[in-house]
């Protein structure tokens, strides 16, 4: 397989001199299976460039866009996604309902007259949409599983077993603590209930769902100091993405949707401390911190 970052940040995007190394779009990126096949991972800003790619290389598009949430990073950038705009390309996008409104009506909401010129039925390719929960599912030869993560909303991250290789990408994820979890009010009691069901600690369902997976892509937004501040707000510290990566015993760890005032050297002060941990602690695993452009093959 093999995977590439079009976007990295989290929450907005953030050009300028200080993002220009790992990049300020917001998260995308591209998996290619060992026959070429294309899946990608969420539609944030950075699809657009991947758009833009695909449609220089003149490739006829059948692909898969596993959305983990519809936040407004996670999904701004279909609307910019040029191989939609494209007769015979094939799209089907895959992603959570609310209660009170479908995927499909989630990602039109976006593109209504008031918002944006092009409304979503005016696209030419050939567009589907499939919701999902927690489930298990395939896409080409790749088997896909989900699982719900603890960011609010029906937020979920996505593991793909393919040809005896691996992949989980966990976007939007907070350590999740039971007492203080009970006072919060802005995550969905189904998700909720099931953190709260689990024995012993609740973040072992993240563990056990990474389980020996070849890359590990996590949320790393926040330092553990600026971490004290932000508990609720969906999202962790660079210090638990080691732990989750150290006991699911993976092979590479990549810190994933930087936090939008985070300036390039920033981010190399961050991945210098977490190398240093990994030595420390005599952990095995690599670890990267993401950026757009990034390539990993395996």
């Amino acid at each position: 397989m093999k995977l590439k970052f079009w976007g990295v940040r989290g929450s907005i995007p953030t050009p300028g001199k200080s993002t220009v190394r790992y990049g300020g779009n917001t998260p995308s990126l591209e998996l290619r299976l060992d026959n070429g096949e294309l899946i990608i991972f969420d539609a944030g800003t950075g699809i657009r460039n991947l758009g833009d790619h695909l449609i220089a290389n003149g490739e006829s598009i059948k692909t898969y866009i596993l959305i983990t949430h519809p936040h407004w990073d996670h999904i701004q950038g279909f609307p910019f996604f040029k191989p939609a705009f494209v007769s015979g390309n094939e799209i089907t996008v895959i992603g959570t309902d609310r209660e009170e409104i479908d995927l499909q009506h989630i990602i039109a909401d976006q593109m209504k007259k008031i918002y944006f010129p092009i409304q979503l039925n005016e696209l030419k390719a050939n567009l589907n949409f499939r919701s999902i929960s927690e489930e298990e599912f395939n896409i080409f030869d790749a088997h896909v599983r989900t699982i719900y993560v603890n960011h609010p909303g029906f937020t979920v991250a996505y593991r793909i077993d393919y040809n005896g290789k691996s992949i989980v990408y966990v976007s939007d994820n907070e350590p999740f603590d039971k007492a203080s979890a009970q006072l919060l009010s802005n995550f969905e009691p189904v998700v909720l209930k099931k953190f709260l069901e689990h024995r012993g600690d609740p973040n072992q369902r993240i563990v056990d769902f990474a389980r020996g997976a070849d890359v590990f892509i996590h949320d790393a937004t926040y330092t553990p100091e600026e971490y004290v501040d932000k508990v609720g707000w969906g999202h962790s510290h660079y210090l638990f993405a080691l732990k989750l990566a150290n006991e699911a015993n993976v092979k590479h760890c990549i810190l994933f949707h930087h936090e939008p005032n985070r300036t390039d050297e920033h981010i190399d002060r961050i991945l210098e401390k977490c190398r240093n941990e990994i030595k420390q602690k005599n952990f095995t695993f690599e670890c990267s911190a993401a950026y757009e452009g990034l390539e990993i093959s395996w």
